[in-house]
């Protein structure tokens, strides 16, 4: 599919979600139902990869749906449905993480950032392939979404949105109502505490996988983990 053609089909969906929201708003159940059987599996992989609780994820996509049915009126179609849903999916997830930490400080999208967000981050140097591209490594995926649970929820929510969802910057960034700039800044911190986390497993791997092969400097580890990473 060309960029043209793909460009051409995002606009037809969010064209065609609007005529959905039109005719939810005028007392359509059945178009609000085919909003919610579009976008159901995309909201419950989001919200299970905040909560990391299958039980808690289907909640809060039911009441994300439930939200955004009774707030229809308050949808302003400057932006696309589906970033507005996003948007619910994200708070309702970030709600039951609350809950499920008994935290005393308030997980939110609103939590204070702003120190070091308005500079962008300087690159992390890379020890091994990039945690986004692990994701898609099926056998290497447990050790992920391990690292990830203890990624702290609101860099974990711009690390699935951004990462493995694959939203733009700009996307990001509307949905988290943050400045790209603060999104680049999120999604550094993100990538650099799953590397942090991951170094755990390169850590316990035996020292002789861990020799060099040859002049490239790359590792018997590093070669095997490049290699599923290309699959």
């Amino acid at each position: 599919m060309t960029t043209d053609s793909a460009q051409l089909a995002v606009t037809t969906v969010a064209s065609d979600d609007l005529d959905l929201v039109h005719a939810s708003k005028n007392g359509d159940v059945a178009a609000f139902e085919q909003l919610v059987k579009r976008y159901d599996r995309k909201l419950f992989r989001i919200a299970q990869h905040v909560t990391h609780n299958r039980e808690d994820a289907e909640d809060a996509v039911q009441d994300a749906f439930l939200k955004a049915f009774q707030h229809l009126g308050e949808f302003r179609e400057d932006s696309k449905f589906s970033t507005w849903l996003i948007r619910i999916t994200l708070n309702q997830s970030l709600m039951k993480v609350r809950k499920q930490r008994r935290a005393i400080r308030e997980v939110s999208l609103e939590e204070d950032f702003q120190a070091g967000e308005d500079m962008l981050p300087m690159e992390v140097i890379d020890w091994a392939p990039d945690p986004e591209q692990l994701y898609r490594t099926a056998e290497l995926r447990d050790i992920l979404i391990k690292a990830l649970r203890e990624v702290r929820p609101i860099l974990r929510g711009v690390f699935v949105l951004r990462d493995i969802e694959g939203l733009s910057t700009a996307q990001t960034a509307e949905v988290l109502n943050l400045s790209q700039v603060a999104v680049k800044a999120r999604l550094w911190r993100g990538r650099l505490q799953l590397r942090e986390r991951l170094n755990k497993y390169f850590r316990k791997e035996p020292e002789s996988a861990r020799v060099e092969l040859g002049p490239g400097g790359d590792t018997a580890e590093e070669l095997r983990w490049q290699e599923a990473a290309s699959r």
